[in-house]
């Protein structure tokens, strides 16, 4: 398998992150993705295939593996496939993002994710960095709405929101800035995947 030392970013793009284990990557995540880079108005996403997930007990499927299922489902001209987490050595996504800024210096990045994680968003280590120093694209998925507009996350940042209808311009703006898409999502996710069997 031909792995990504590191994805091209050219100065003045507006890259969109989207991280997580991807264990396994299916359509859903291809839904968001295309989603965010029509609403968001991204010139690149990377999906930040991670080594394992901090907050999750149980590890997931090997690295190799989920890159390659992530490649095989996701295939589109402006996305990119990359294990740059473990290659950079980050455990934490604001460690991710803090040797991207510094690395691509005029490259505007915003990390994306789904509304489920908004509700857990304050968990995170350095949550308040990454809201300070990175736009946030937050896309809805299926009984996650309100959960997420309640979230500790959206009730300390109510200020920094972008109305949905003006999440074109996330990118563009300075931290703390974040918004939220809300339309119809897929329904599918990893762990249901994994409860049918379908997955290692």
């Amino acid at each position: 398998m031909t792995r990504v030392v590191h994805p091209i970013a050219k100065s003045g793009q507006i890259i969109g992150l989207l991280g997580g284990s991807f264990d396994p990557a299916h359509a859903g995540h291809v839904h968001i993705t295309t989603t965010a880079i029509k609403r968001f108005r991204l010139d690149r996403v990377w999906w930040l295939v991670s080594p394992g997930n901090p907050l999750k007990k149980n590890g997931p499927a090997p690295l190799a593996d989920r890159m390659r299922t992530a490649r095989e489902v996701m295939k589109h001209p402006r996305v990119c496939v990359t294990d740059i987490e473990a290659r950079l050595g980050t455990r934490y996504t604001a460690d991710t993002l803090a040797a991207l800024k510094a690395r691509h210096a005029g490259v505007r990045f915003v990390w994306l994710m789904g509304a489920d994680n908004l509700t857990q968003f304050h968990q995170w280590q350095d949550w308040r960095w990454i809201m300070d120093n990175v736009p946030v694209g937050v896309v809805a998925r299926p009984g996650d709405r309100i959960a997420a507009r309640l979230s500790k996350a959206a009730k300390i940042y109510a200020s920094a929101r972008i109305p949905g209808r003006g999440a074109h311009i996330l990118g563009m703006k300075h931290a703390p800035a974040w918004s939220f898409i809300n339309l119809p999502m897929s329904s599918q996710s990893s762990s249901a995947i994994r409860a049918r069997g379908e997955w290692r």
